[in-house]
């Protein structure tokens, strides 16, 4: 694919700045995905990279494939602990930081995940399909024919938020506060439009856990015969979760509002936009639709909806030849890691027939792989087969906007136009 004038000036400024003046934290490169280029140069000459941000503090970038799998694997040695710093690069006070599952070492982790892991068991996805089918179908159906529309909001972000609210039970007509709750959550206040301070992020936080603690009260006092099989009854009466102190059950709220609905929706998004730019592909789909079951996982692989996800090391140690010390935190970019050669054939490549398309990394490594992977298949999935039986073709008219961030690997708006 030819480079357009920006991404060609950013990858000769990724291969000739010094290596210690390379930063992949900044959000904007990110934004103007041009960060692949940086990534590429880190990859080829220092995949293990010792960095300072000013907002982040130092740390390092772990960049290839197989030692981003090195650390996801070994949760004794690189703590995903809030106590420790948690997930994100930056470390909050420790008052404020989010106590959630995803930001816990075992046991405490292994207690609260498996609370709410039989909603996506296969039976349950086996009885949530006929009604992700029915809702797809229908907003597919209420489409306009011809005229430019925001694929984000009329499609990725209504069917992720249906979904979500289905898991949590949540007051249907109420379900656009989860879009908004989730974006608040990942949100930096004051640089992506999305809050103006962290005052204001608390506050929009603060009335997430009012709601949902009217739920939890409901549902916590409801007789053993009238309990429902949603994520809040599971969490309201799990011996490991039933007693968790607010934070902590906002932390649990936040994780699996943003688990569910960033996720999914922005790999909803990117494979439309990779479709498109890979025309072949997209032929190659229409001719075979049995070939959705290999595309769904390359779509995920390719768009990688969280770039990062942050651990702590606890013991001095060594990775990729260099030295890590004792509290260093380290960034594992997995939106690098599906992009090394050296672990997937031709992983510059977007191909809907790969013969190994589930080796990813999008889904995480180890213990904290994501616990709804099966659930974001499946919806990605009926979505596909659904498009590939009404329309030719999803026209992209118009420069995707991408969210503003170095976490959420997103977009805000992808302007389409379906066949008239």
């Amino acid at each position: 694919m030819t480079l357009s004038a920006a991404s060609r000036q950013a990858r000769d400024d990724a291969f000739g700045l010094p290596i210690d003046q390379i930063d992949v934290s900044k959000p904007r490169l990110f934004q103007d995905d041009t960060i692949g280029h940086y990534f590429e140069r880190l990859r080829r000459d220092d995949p293990v990279h010792w960095q300072s941000n000013a907002f982040y503090g130092p740390f390092w970038s772990v960049t290839r494939y197989q030692d981003i799998v090195d650390v996801d694997s070994n949760h004794a040695l690189y703590s995903s602990d809030w106590t420790q710093g948690g997930i994100a690069l930056f470390d909050g006070p420790l008052d404020e930081r989010m106590q959630m599952f995803i930001a816990m070492d075992p046991p405490k982790h292994d207690e609260q995940r498996k609370t709410v892991a039989p909603i996506v068991a296969p039976a349950n996805l086996a009885a949530m399909e006929a009604t992700i089918r029915q809702r797809t179908a229908r907003v597919l159906d209420g489409l306009p024919r011809g005229e430019p529309f925001n694929w984000v909001e009329r499609v990725s972000i209504e069917l992720t938020t249906q979904m979500l609210a289905t898991l949590f039970d949540f007051p249907f007509e109420d379900r656009h506060l989860l879009t908004r709750w989730s974006d608040v959550a990942t949100s930096v206040p004051g640089t992506d439009h999305v809050t103006e301070s962290p005052a204001a992020r608390l506050a929009e936080l603060g009335q997430c856990l009012a709601y949902f603690t009217r739920l939890w009260n409901e549902r916590v006092n409801a007789p053993p015969e009238s309990r429902k099989g949603d994520l809040i009854s599971m969490l309201a009466h799990a011996p490991a979760t039933r007693q968790m102190s607010p934070r902590e059950f906002m932390g649990n709220l936040l994780l699996l509002i943003v688990g569910g609905n960033d996720t999914t929706r922005n790999s909803m998004t990117g494979g439309v936009l990779a479709l498109h730019q890979h025309p072949a592909e997209w032929a190659k789909l229409r001719a075979n639709p049995a070939l959705v079951d290999s595309a769904v996982p390359e779509i995920i692989r390719w768009q990688t909806p969280l770039a990062y996800m942050r651990r702590t090391a606890m013991a001095d140690t060594t990775l990729g030849g260099k030295a890590i010390k004792r509290g260093d935190k380290l960034a594992m970019w997995y939106l690098s890691g599906n992009r090394d050669e050296t672990a997937i054939d031709q992983a510059h490549r977007f191909i809907v027939d790969r013969v190994r398309p589930r080796q990813h990394l999008s889904f995480g490594f180890g213990i904290h792989r994501c616990v709804g992977n099966r659930l974001a298949e499946l919806q990605l999935k009926i979505l596909w087969q659904e498009i590939l039986l009404r329309f030719p073709a999803v026209e992209v008219v118009g420069e995707p906007r991408r969210v503003l961030s170095n976490f959420v690997h997103g977009f805000t708006h992808l302007v389409v136009r379906l066949p008239g």
